[in-house]
């Protein structure tokens, strides 16, 4: 299976950017023959500060994704945050998202996996790759069984993270499609009044996380980044998208090309 995108803006700020963007997306889905998930959150609950964007009104918000669907052919995924939320919005929505502080929270993986969506699991930056297993069996076990495990880094000291990428083939233990997060993986977690970020490293190390062989490539692009209401520092800039997609395409296609067995070096 081709290499899986899940792409868009961090969240919903208004109804032009998200269609910009998805359009934008669904031209690169059919050029280049991929699966792509449209992601954007319908509102952000863990923001750095009480000063910091959380989203528009949430009805609005879900509007407009689910106009993403009808209008660009694009399946969508958004963030939940607390099981009551979870059959209203999967009503608007293709899949739903777990974010990374919340993976080991029961009742929401429960609620989530008895929509029977697809359910992509952030890696909790203080969780091991093997913790994941106990994450998607909560999920599995109440319905749902497709299921991602996304990598996004763990926590590095203070104000920062570090990508180990052992954990992209550890997380297979889960039995689920392994996902890496190129954009979050670089953010400096709330190094001022917002989180700062290393954009210019994105290309870098997704390239590394396709060579090591995972199922699918997680990224946030923007129309102009720099005046992004939530991830302005790692958002990818949209233009550069086509790019990034093709790029890491060529490198799955030579790592698929000549994958190894798994028990080669057992």
């Amino acid at each position: 299976m081709p290499l899986l995108f899940i792409a868009g803006p961090c969240v919903v700020e208004n109804e032009t950017v998200v269609f910009t963007v998805a359009e934008h997306l669904a031209h690169l889905r059919q050029r280049f023959g991929v699966d792509l998930f449209f992601k954007a959150s319908y509102r952000k609950a863990n923001r750095t500060s009480i000063r910091s964007f959380s989203g528009i009104d949430r009805y609005v918000a879900l509007e407009i994704l689910a106009r993403v669907r009808g209008q660009f052919g694009l399946p969508v995924l958004t963030d939940i945050h607390e099981s009551w939320e979870v059959d209203e919005v999967a009503t608007y929505v293709d899949a739903l998202q777990i974010p990374a502080f919340l993976c080991r929270q029961t009742d929401l993986l429960v609620a989530a996996g008895r929509t029977g969506k697809p359910i992509n699991i952030k890696k909790g930056q203080f969780a091991a790759p093997e913790d994941m297993t106990k994450a998607v069996e909560k999920v599995r076990t109440s319905g749902t069984h497709q299921i991602f495990v996304t990598e996004r880094g763990t926590t590095f000291g203070y104000h920062d993270l570090v990508v180990d990428m052992r954990s992209l083939v550890r997380m297979r233990s889960s039995g689920a499609a392994v996902i890496y997060d190129a954009t979050h993986s670089l953010q400096q977690p709330s190094i001022g009044d917002v989180s700062g970020g290393m954009r210019s490293l994105i290309p870098h190390l997704a390239r590394a996380a396709v060579a090591v062989g995972v199922d699918g490539v997680f990224f946030e692009t923007h129309p102009d980044p720099a005046h992004a209401l939530s991830d302005a520092a790692t958002q990818l800039p949209l233009p550069y998208a086509e790019r990034f997609i093709e790029q890491l395409l060529e490198i799955d296609t030579l790592v698929r090309r000549n994958r190894w067995t798994d028990d080669v070096l057992d």
